[in-house]
């Protein structure tokens, strides 16, 4: 039988990562951040610094403190705990004044840490990554992070009605239009992950496109909904006849890379924002994400509410896909009035509490059979779940 989990114990965990998160100041260490160390940073060639990224990634002894590694504040982190405080003060969570200190605080680090050398609002990482094709310099900006951050300006601009922050949104768009690459595709365009690359990339893609529905909602500019519209014909089109999406495309090669995921419900929460926020919500759309969400629930999750790793691997238990799993269920909720989705992101949080909740009021990386890796990410971890519960606690509030 699926449980619930109790809204006054799921306000105390929020409460208690809130004070984590506040107390180191929204710095902490990425699952990515190798090459943040001075010593590998130097690697020569490109696949000793992929092992050695990969070797942080995987390793369950926190390694960086021997490498040189500094805590940092990551951009995207910091966009999705302004989400979650906007999800906070919507539900009552948050008192005005501490409302607007914290946003106030988090929007100063987010305009200090935007990238540079680009004539519009953009981010990337706070630290340099190596995959096979190419070397990518810190904060250099990319279509999803710019997407959340935006995404989280937006929320902002919801609950204040600031114009200055609408504004800053206006400026992603511009961003993702005209620094991005994009690619024509027989049914319709695809942004690229970065401006150095022409990556074919659905959830990126999808991502960007939902963006700027969003903002077009707010600015009916006619520009913003038909580059929307043609990415999402071009990824919608994409799709397996299972529900589920590559992760990536080879157009030249003909080649796809299966990784099934967390990127998944990336892509079905930019199709909820579509429905929501676009001129598309016909027949096909919401067929595509009836087919998506079951996939996404019925293949990358047990009935405990345990996600799977990437199919087929079961494991580890990774606390993004738990907090992703969350996040996409109470969006689809939302949406779609659909109980049963409302309890299984209530069931996932019940396996996540209680599963890989540290004592020390974080989350956990990874959960194994034997031993649970401990390592306190601020980005993969943490901003994932305070902006998961806080969007169950507001939408439980709503209710």
């Amino acid at each position: 039988m699926r449980r619930r989990p109790d809204p006054v114990r799921l306000r105390n965990v929020v409460t208690t990562l809130d004070h984590y998160v506040r107390r180191e100041d929204f710095s902490g260490y990425d699952p990515y951040d190798a090459l943040n160390s001075p010593i590998l940073k130097s690697l020569p060639g490109t696949y000793l610094k992929i092992l050695m990224t990969q070797m942080f990634v995987y390793s369950p002894v926190d390694l960086r403190g021997l490498f040189g590694v500094k805590p940092g504040r990551n951009p995207k982190a910091l966009g999705l705990f302004l989400s979650a405080y906007c999800n906070l003060s919507r539900a009552g969570f948050l008192k005005q004044d501490e409302f607007d200190a914290l946003s106030t605080r988090l929007v100063q680090y987010l305009l200090a840490g935007r990238s540079k050398g680009y004539s519009h609002y953009c981010w990337g990482f706070n630290f340099p990554w190596q995959d096979v094709t190419r070397f990518s310099e810190e904060n250099l900006p990319t279509v999803v992070n710019t997407a959340y951050i935006g995404n989280s300006f937006l929320d902002l601009y919801d609950v204040t009605r600031n114009a200055f922050y609408l504004q800053i949104a206006e400026h992603c768009c511009d961003f993702i239009l005209n620094d991005l690459n994009i690619t024509e595709m027989r049914n319709g365009i695809c942004f690229s992950y970065t401006p150095i690359d022409h990556h074919i990339v659905h959830n990126a893609n999808m991502l960007g496109a939902a963006f700027l529905a969003r903002v077009y909602s707010y600015t009916k500019e006619a520009k913003l909904i038909e580059f929307s519209e043609n990415s999402f014909n071009y990824s919608i089109s994409e799709q397996k006849e299972d529900g589920s999406w590559a992760y990536s495309k080879n157009p030249a090669a003909e080649t796809e890379r299966m990784q099934i995921d967390f990127h998944q419900g990336f892509i079905l929460d930019a199709i909820c924002d579509v429905i929501r926020y676009g001129d598309q919500a016909d027949a096909a759309l919401h067929d595509a994400l009836q087919r998506g969400a079951d996939f996404y629930k019925n293949a990358q999750f047990d009935e405990n509410g345990r996600s799977k790793w990437r199919l087929p691997r079961a494991w580890p238990v990774d606390i993004h896909h738990q907090a992703q799993g969350i996040l996409t269920f109470s969006n689809l909720f939302d949406l779609t009035g659909n109980h049963e989705y409302r309890e299984f992101a209530h069931q996932i949080a019940d396996y996540t509490i209680s599963e890989m909740l540290n004592p020390c009021g974080y989350f956990n990386h990874q959960k194994w059979f034997w031993f649970s890796t401990t390592i306190p990410y601020m980005r993969w971890a943490q901003a994932w779940m305070m902006r998961a519960l806080a969007t169950m606690l507001e939408v439980h509030e709503r209710e």
